[in-house]
């Protein structure tokens, strides 16, 4: 069995992790630590495993009795974490960052965790850090176009995400009145995950420098993101559509369908789905996927199935909360 620890423990994300640790056949979960949360039920702050687990938050970091440990904390936590624990941290422990802090540091062995670009190296690694949802419903959009040299022009993409987008702190704008009947703009063509966005495509075609033009709105609805993205493209649908099911031939969760998807097709689980069409020179690409699972915790387990040479659907085999 994996011994697994949680570092953080209070967010939309760490409870969906905790629930899916719960129920993969491979994982014991020793503990989940939180300073300020320290003797608090977790079923406590997470209601929904009400029933399903029966343990305390800790303030103490047992480093010795796990395997691997997920860093759920906030941009700049995980890395001020890491520094102040360096020395107590076994050689061969697996880490999972959720946070953006390690996306692009080499230096202490992060890769980046988006298994559709990374997977043979995440398989022989320690560490990985999660992309960002927004980030890894764009990237799953195009990577098929960014391989064959097609991102050739300006990319135009519109998104629309769940309220858990903006995590489990309570602010005017997350609060059901504000957000129930409501869609908000969301730093509109300056995106905090533009630059994630742009290295990684540009690591696929070092030729790419076009801009991306995102527009992110947030939804009066829980969990979901639902993606559409166009760009010049003179090939015919038919090849394009070839080049996107090769590239995701050998991939678990990512599938092209003929059918426009919606947002209950993906919720609750770690499938990406995306659908094609072209107009007037145009291809637009949709995508789907649930922000809390293949844009978060989904995603993690998914990293930590590969770190530990486990098949990759390995307790994330989940059907869709369509109803």
């Amino acid at each position: 069995m994996i011994k697994a620890g949680i570092i953080g423990g209070d967010g939309y994300a760490t409870g969906e992790l905790i629930r899916l640790l719960l129920n993969h056949p491979d994982v014991d979960l020793k503990w989940v630590q939180n300073q300020r949360l320290a003797g608090c039920d977790v079923a406590s702050v997470h209601q929904g495993l009400i029933g399903e687990i029966d343990m305390h938050f800790t303030a103490e970091t047992r480093f010795e009795e796990i395997d691997v440990v997920f860093l759920c904390l906030g941009s700049g936590e995980s890395r001020r974490f890491l520094e102040q624990h360096a020395a107590a941290l076994p050689e061969d422990l697996r880490i999972v960052d959720l946070s953006p802090d390690f996306q692009f540091d080499e230096e202490h062995g992060f890769l980046y965790g988006l298994p559709e670009i990374n997977r043979k190296y995440i398989i022989r690694g320690k560490r990985t850090a999660n992309p960002g949802s927004i980030a890894t419903a764009v990237l799953l959009a195009l990577l098929p176009l960014a391989r064959n040299l097609l991102l050739n022009s300006d990319i135009h993409v519109n998104v629309i995400s769940g309220c858990t987008e903006e995590g489990i702190e309570p602010s005017t704008a997350s609060r059901f009145p504000w957000r129930n009947e409501n869609v908000t703009l969301y730093k509109p063509l300056k995106h905090p995950q533009l630059n994630e966005i742009q290295r990684m495509l540009a690591s696929l075609q070092t030729s790419f420098d076009s801009k991306v033009n995102l527009i992110a709105m947030q939804g009066g609805f829980s969990r979901g993101t639902l993606l559409t993205a166009y760009i010049d493209c003179p090939i015919e649908l038919s090849e394009i559509r070839k080049l996107y099911e090769s590239y995701y031939d050998d991939h678990n969760f990512t599938f092209v369908s003929d059918r426009m998807p919606d947002l209950k097709d993906v919720v609750n689980t770690n499938k990406c789905i995306l659908h094609l069409s072209k107009e007037d020179g145009k291809l637009l690409v949709v995508a789907a996927l649930d922000n809390l699972m293949k844009g978060g915790a989904g995603q993690a387990v998914h990293n930590m199935n590969l770190l530990f040479g486990l098949h990759e659907r390995v307790g994330l085999q989940i059907k869709a909360s369509a109803f």
